[in-house]
C-alpha cells in the first residue's frame, strides 16, 4: 500500500502496458470483480494490469447510518438527489491519485481505463470526464451520472471524445434503468460517444455483458 492511496487488490501481468482501475458498488469491496478477470478475453489481457481498490468505511444514511464500504453517502432511495458532493469530490481526488501512481508504474494516462460498477461506475464517470489528461476510456456498469448539472462546465476538453462504455439491467430495481438511460442521454447530448448496451438482468453483471466489455476493451486499448 502506498501512504496516502486505499488498499487495493492487483492482478499484474508481466510487463504491463495497460491498466484497469475497477471501482466497487456499494457496500462490496475491492475483491468484488476480481474473478471477471479471468472471464475477460481481449488481445492486451496479457499486459495489462487490473487495480480493484477498496472505498473507504463511512456511515450510509439509506442504510441506517450502518457504516460500509461506500465512495460516498447515499442520502436518499432517489440516488441521483440530495446528493454527498463532498464525498463524490473526495472520492473523485482518490481515483486521480490512483491513475498518478499507475503513470508512476510507466503507464501513460491514454492506456488507463476506469471502470466501475454502481456506486463505483458513478465515481469512474464523474472522475473520468473530468481528469485532465486523456484517457484511453470509461467503463460504467448499472449506473448513472452523479453531480449532472456541473458536467458541462467541469468536464475537461481531454476527454471529450473518450470511449465511453455504458450498460444496465432491464429489471434493476436497485439503480433504475430510466436513470441510466437518462445518463446516456445528458452524455449524448454534450457530444459523448457512448456505446450503449441493455440486458436483461438486475443489479448484475452477466455473461453477454461479459462477452461485449471484452471486445470494447479491445478495440479501446492500444497494442
Amino acid at each position: 500500500m502506498v501512504a496516502g492511496l486505499p488498499e487495493c487488490v492487483i492482478l499484474d501481468s508481466e510487463a504491463p502496458r495497460h491498466s484497469v482501475i475497477w471501482l466497487h458498488g456499494l457496500g462490496a469491496d475491492g475483491h468484488d470483480f476480481e474473478p471477471i478477470v479471468e472471464e475477460l478475453y481481449f488481445p492486451q489481457k496479457a499486459h495489462a494490469r487490473f487495480v480493484f481498490p477498496h472505498a473507504p468505511v463511512r456511515p450510509v444514511t439509506i442504510n441506517n447510518g450502518m457504516a460500509m464500504r461506500a465512495w460516498y453517502d447515499i442520502r436518499s432511495l432517489q440516488i441521483d438527489s440530495e446528493e454527498d458532493a463532498a464525498g463524490i469530490h473526495d472520492s473523485a481526488r482518490t481515483i486521480e491519485a490512483l491513475i498518478d501512481a499507475e503513470k508512476a508504474r510507466g503507464i501513460p494516462a491514454g492506456q488507463i481505463v476506469l471502470a466501475g460498477f454502481s456506486q463505483g461506475g458513478a465515481i469512474a464517470l464523474h472522475a473520468g470526464l473530468r481528469h485532465a489528461e486523456r484517457l484511453a476510456g470509461i467503463l460504467a456498469l448499472s449506473t448513472y451520472l452523479p453531480l449532472r448539472d456541473d458536467l458541462a462546465a467541469q468536464r475537461s476538453a481531454a476527454n471529450r471524445e473518450v470511449p465511453i462504455f455504458m450498460a444496465h439491467g432491464s429489471h434493476d430495481n436497485v439503480v433504475p434503468l430510466a436513470t441510466g438511460r437518462a445518463a446516456c442521454a445528458l452524455l449524448r447530448k454534450l457530444g459523448y460517444a457512448v456505446d450503449w448496451h441493455e440486458y436483461p438482468m438486475d443489479h448484475a453483471v452477466i455473461p453477454a455483458e461479459i462477452d461485449d466489455i471484452s471486445r470494447w476493451l479491445g478495440a479501446t486499448l492500444g497494442d
